[in-house]
């Protein structure tokens, strides 16, 4: 039997970074490989790096620090900036680019997700590549070929009104941009909000001065030179612009595992321990998928590190009275909680989102609203047979906190509180 206990991490991002961390601080030997350029950072706070709120070294994350001795993971575990091009699952090596074998006897993917290219006609070269002008916006790479390109008075157009979306508008807009946002869907942010509260996300990007197109189309772009110069919608309309930022959402990268013939459907494949379809090899963050679910947030990514760490920490051994010591415990899901923060800035007023659970109520749910359009407040919560089980919030967000614990808790709401009213009343001193 192979009782080689080294592990392997692909993807150096929030997933793979804290599990090489926390193994480290386990004693468990590990290498982490990253195929980015820049050290490890945190992706959710890409949007205030190109609203110019902080610089890139700011957004850095910790590294895994010292390992446990001698051997592949002892001293500063930084990550080997090498990209995977192969898994060798019988002979347990990973094939990197730069010609380099790295044997596992755990291999973790950690590979993350890749922004999705929408159909548009017009939106690849030739060789296959984005025209100039045209970005994605998943990697500090994006990031920072936008920022250079946002220059004030550019005009901008951003292709979806998803979360990422809003927050690229809003930080563009920020930068002195013109802005565009088309938004296919009736509102914005419609996977987590509903109507109400997207009016309120809407008039706060209006109020930046972007433009704000819903149940708009956009059919493909037009370029001269190489170089994007306007935007086709589907109504036949066209818009001119020097960039083009596509939000249309992110794909599980599965590549590598597929090649590998592991077990893939949206992502990879894994149970509660977080094995693959093979149990040498693992999966956490947004390429898992876990119950038939793939997350893509860093709430969940965060929890399959740290539940996948001690699960690789723990003895292989079962547990005697001899040996005793509580088993770790598998990873059963995350209850994750959506939070959008746009700060205030000299040409807006902050706003702050947060969406959790089943925002969509069902037919005999109890559904509680509050809406202020004066101060820009809106809360409402879905109680359903005396249980909380969702809830959007926007504005002064006091009460977020005791109604998360209430939601992730899953217990019966105390019958001895009155209306569920004191759930949008009682936490930050009233409505």
């Amino acid at each position: 039997m192979d009782r080689n206990p080294h592990v392997v991490v692909i993807g150096a991002g929030l997933a793979g970074t804290a599990l090489a961390r926390r193994l480290a601080e386990l004693g468990v030997p590990a290498t982490l490989l990253g195929d980015e350029a820049h050290a490890p950072y945190n992706r959710v706070l890409l949007t205030e790096v190109l609203a110019g709120r902080y610089a890139p070294d700011v957004i850095a994350l910790p590294g895994p620090g010292p390992g446990p001795g001698p051997g592949p993971g002892s001293g500063p575990a930084a990550p080997i900036r090498a990209a995977a091009t192969r898994v060798d699952r019988a002979a347990r090596r990973v094939h990197c680019a730069d010609g380099r074998e790295i044997p596992y006897g755990t291999l973790v993917l950690a590979t993350g997700s890749n922004a999705v290219l929408p159909p548009l006609r017009g939106l690849l070269t030739p060789a296959g590549e984005l025209p100039s002008g045209v970005h994605t916006f998943r990697t500090l790479d994006d990031c920072l070929a936008l920022s250079a390109a946002a220059r004030e008075g550019a005009r901008a157009v951003v292709v979806g009104g998803g979360l990422l979306g809003v927050s690229a508008a809003r930080a563009l807009a920020v930068r002195g941009v013109k802005v565009v946002l088309a938004q296919q869907a009736e509102h914005l942010m419609e996977r987590r909000v509903g109507p109400e509260a997207a009016r309120l996300v809407r008039r706060h990007l209006e109020g930046l001065g972007v433009e704000v197109h819903t149940e708009c189309r956009v059919r493909g772009l037009r370029t001269v030179d190489g170089a994007v110069r306007s935007v086709v919608l589907a109504d036949g309309y066209v818009l001119g612009t020097d960039l083009v930022v596509l939000a249309c959402g992110v794909r599980p990268r599965t590549g590598l595992a597929r090649a590998a013939g592991l077990t893939v459907r949206e992502g990879v494949v894994v149970d509660d321990e977080l094995r693959t379809s093979d149990p040498r090899v693992r999966a956490v963050g947004d390429c898992a998928e876990h119950a038939g679910r793939v997350y893509g947030l860093a709430a969940p990514a965060l929890e399959q590190a740290a539940a996948l760490a001690a699960l690789l920490a723990a003895p292989e051994a079962p547990e005697t009275p001899e040996a005793p010591g509580a088993p770790a415990a598998p990873y059963t899901g995350t209850r994750s909680l959506t939070r959008l923060t746009l700060p205030a800035t000299g040409r807006g007023a902050p706003l702050d989102l947060a969406a959790f659970g089943e925002t969509d109520p069902r037919p005999g749910d109890d559904v509680l609203r509050l809406s202020d359009a004066t101060r820009g407040t809106y809360r409402q919560v879905v109680v359903r047979d005396d249980h909380l089980v969702g809830g959007v919030l926007i504005g002064a967000l006091g009460s977020v906190g005791a109604l998360a614990r209430a939601w992730e808790r899953a217990e019966p709401l105390p019958r001895d509180a009155g209306s569920p009213l004191h759930l949008l009343t009682d936490h930050d001193g009233g409505h």
